[in-house]
C-alpha cells in the first residue's frame, strides 16, 4: 500500500501543498497502510480489490476509524466471532445463523507444511474438526452477552430461496422449550430517516447554543439573524417530534402540509423566509420515496425471473461435478454457463484432451487391444478435432502419441480389471438429483472397485484433494447409484502416466452432501453473484463479456 501511494505520488502532492489541512491529509494516508494490513490479518487470502470495497463501504456508510488510544466510542460494535474473544458488551445480537453458514462447508486447505517444519502440532483438516470449531465460535460469540442475546438468521435468500437455521442454534432452541419469532425484513427500522435526522439537528443545536448565547452579549448587526436561525432549528426539531408522532399508517407527505401549516402561522417573516430555505422537507420526501422504493426491491424477491431456466427436478435440481465445480469457482460463470448457455468455444488444449479421450472411450468400448487400433483412433480423433499444421499442434500430436503408448503398456501390467466404461449414474441426495459419467471402473485384486477419471492436466496435490468435489461424488454414486461400498476415485493423468488414488476413508461424505445442498440452494436462490479473483479470471472464457472481470 505504501508503495502504491509513492508511485502515484499521492504524499508527494500533499507535502508541496499549502492547504491548512496537508497534516490531516498526510496522517490520513499513513492510516491507510494500517488499515490495509490490519485487513490482510484479519483476511489473509484477501485480494486488493476485496480490501479496496470494503474502504469503500466504510466510507459510503460514513463511518470513521478512531484514532488508536482515543476513548472506546459508544454504539454498536460489529465484529466477527473470533474478533469478539475477550469482549463483553451488554446486549449481543448473533446473526446469520442459517445452515449454510454455520457450520457450512470446510474451507479449502492449502498445501500442507511438512511436520519437520511445524513446531506443534496443528489442527486436523477434516470435516468433524470443522464443525468443532464453528461450534466453539459460536459459544464465544453467545458468551459475550452479559444482559440480553439475540440469535437471528434469515430464513430466506435474497432470491426466495429457503435456508434452515444451524443445527447448533435448533439444538439451544430445544434445550431452552423456545420458538422462533418471526420478523419482516427492515433495512433501516422504522422511521429511521426520522430518527437519525432528528438526533443529528438535535447534537448540532446544543452545539450551537453556547454560541449564540455569547453573541447575544456583543454588539453586533446580526445578532437578531443568529436568534432567528437558531428558533428555526428549535422549530424543526418540533416538526420531527411531530412527524415522528403522526398517526399508524400516516405518510411523511400527508402529515407534513399540517405541520407547516401550523409552524408558519407562529414565526416571523424572517424566519418563514430561514424555514424555506433549509431544503428538510425536500430530503424527508426524497428518503421516504427511496424507501418505497427499497420496499419495492424487497418484494420484487419474491418473482425469481430466471426459474422458468433453473435445471430444477421437482423441488431440487439436477447437478453434475461439473456443474458444482464451476458454481463454487464463480456462480457468475454458472449462469452464463448453465443458465444462459452462452456457448464456449474450447481452446486448443481443450480440443487436446476431448480428443485423447475420446479415443481412450472408443478404444475401451471397442474392445480393442493393440497400438496399432489405438494410433487409428488418434488419427481419426485428430481430423475431428480439427487440428492444423502449427509447430505447438505437431508437439501436442506427439505427445499424444507417447502417452497413449505408456497407457496402453500400463493397462497391460496392472493387475486391476476394467469392468466398465463410460458408466453413468444418477441417484437423488434430499430432494436434488446428481448425475454424471465415470471414465472407466476396475476391480482391484482386493474385491474392491477404482472409479477412474481421465485427465490431461498437471496432476492434483494431496491437499487439493482432499476438497476435490468430482472423485468424492464418484465415490458417493458408487454408494448411492450402484451398490457398491468402499470404492476409491482415482484420476488418471494420462500425460504424465500417473494414477493417483483418493481412498474411501478420505472421502467426507458430509463435506460433499453439505457442497451440494449449499450450491443446491444458491441456484434455487438464484445467488449468481460474481467472486472475480485475477486466477481465476485469466482463464474464464467469459471475461470478455463479463462485467466484473478482474484484469
Amino acid at each position: 500500500m505504501h508503495r502504491l501511494i509513492e508511485r502515484l505520488g499521492l504524499r508527494r502532492q500533499q507535502l508541496f501543498a499549502a492547504n491548512a489541512d496537508v497534516v490531516e491529509r498526510l496522517r490520513n494516508l499513513a492510516r491507510l497502510g494500517e488499515l490495509a494490513g490490519d485487513y490482510l490479518r484479519r483476511s489473509p487470502q484477501a485480494t486488493p480489490r476485496e480490501f479496496a470495497r470494503s474502504i469503500a463501504a466504510v466510507a459510503d456508510a460514513g463511518l470513521r476509524e478512531e484514532e488508536a488510544g482515543g476513548d472506546a466510542p459508544t454504539g454498536v460494535a460489529i465484529a466477527s466471532m473470533r474478533q469478539a474473544k475477550g469482549l463483553e458488551f451488554d446486549h449481543v445480537y448473533v446473526v446469520g445463523l442459517h445452515q449454510a453458514r454455520m457450520p457450512g462447508s470446510r474451507r479449502a486447505s492449502y498445501e500442507p507444511l511438512p511436520d519437520a517444519l511445524l513446531r506443534e502440532p496443528v489442527p486436523s483438516d477434516t470435516r468433524a474438526a470443522h464443525v468443532v470449531e464453528m461450534r466453539r465460535l459460536l459459544h464465544v460469540a453467545m458468551s459475550r452477552a452479559r444482559r440480553g442475546l439475540v440469535l437471528a438468521y434469515a430464513s430466506h435468500a435474497d432470491q426466495g430461496a429457503a435456508q434452515p437455521p444451524s443445527p447448533f442454534v435448533e439444538q439451544i432452541r430445544a434445550v431452552l422449550g423456545l420458538e422462533w419469532e418471526d420478523r419482516a425484513e427492515e433495512l433501516f427500522g422504522p422511521d429511521e430517516t426520522l430518527h437519525a435526522t432528528f438526533r443529528r439537528l438535535r447534537d448540532e443545536l446544543l452545539e450551537e447554543l453556547p454560541r449564540v448565547g455569547m453573541r447575544l452579549g456583543e454588539l453586533r448587526f446580526d445578532t437578531d439573524l443568529d436568534v432567528s436561525h437558531t428558533v428555526v432549528r428549535h422549530l424543526e426539531l418540533v416538526k420531527l417530534a411531530a412527524l415522528l408522532e403522526r398517526p399508524a399508517g400516516q405518510s411523511v407527505a400527508d402529515a407534513l402540509a399540517g405541520i407547516n401549516a401550523r409552524i408558519m402561522g407562529a414565526v416571523t417573516a424572517q424566519q418563514r423566509e430561514i424555514l424555506e430555505s433549509t431544503g428538510l422537507d425536500e430530503a424527508l420526501l426524497e428518503a421516504e420515496a427511496d424507501e418505497r422504493a427499497r420496499a419495492a426491491t424487497i418484494a420484487a424477491r419474491a418473482e425469481p425471473s430466471l426459474e422458468p431456466f433453473l435445471p430444477k427436478r421437482g423441488d431440487g435440481v439436477l447437478l453434475s461435478a461439473s456443474d458444482i465445480e464451476t458454481y463454487r469457482t464463480c456462480p457468475l460463470k454458472y449462469k452464463f454457463a448453465r443458465v444462459f448457455r452462452i456457448p464456449q468455444e474450447p481452446t486448443l488444449n481443450q480440443r487436446f484432451g476431448i480428443a485423447v479421450h475420446q479415443v481412450l472411450e472408443r478404444f475401451h468400448v471397442g474392445g480393442m487391444s493393440t497400438w496399432d487400433e489405438m494410433a487409428g483412433l488418434l488419427e481419426a480423433a485428430w481430423r475431428r478435432g480439427g487440428f492444423g499444421d502449427s509447430d505447438q499442434e505437431h508437439q501436442l500430436n506427439a505427445k499424444a502419441r507417447t502417452a497413449l503408448q505408456r497407457y496402453l503398456e500400463r493397462l497391460r501390467t496392472e493387475d486391476s480389471e476394467p469392468v466398465w466404461f463410460e458408466k453413468q449414474f444418477r441417484f437423488s441426495l434430499g430432494p436434488h438429483q446428481l448425475r454424471g459419467r465415470v471414465d472407466r471402473v476396475d476391480k482391484l485384486p482386493s474385491g474392491a472397485y477404482q472409479l477412474i477419471d481421465y485427465k490431461t492436466g498437471r496432476p492434483k496435490t494431496p491437499a487439493q484433494l482432499r476438497d476435490d468435489v468430482q472423485l468424492a461424488l464418484y465415490s458417493l454414486a458408487a454408494r448411492e447409484a450402484w451398490d457398491l461400498e468402499a470404492a476409491e476415485g482415482a484420476y488418471h493423468y494420462v500425460l504424465d502416466d500417473e494414477k493417483v488414488p483418493l481412498p474411501p476413508a478420505a472421502v467426507d461424505t458430509d463435506w460433499i452432501s453439505e457442497t451440494v445442498f449449499t450450491v443446491a440452494e444458491g441456484i434455487l436462490g438464484q445467488g449468481f453473484e460474481p467472486t472475480p479473483s485475477y486466477t481465476v479470471c485469466s482463464w474464464c472464457d467469459y471475461r470478455i463479456v463479463c462485467p466484473a472481470a478482474e484484469r
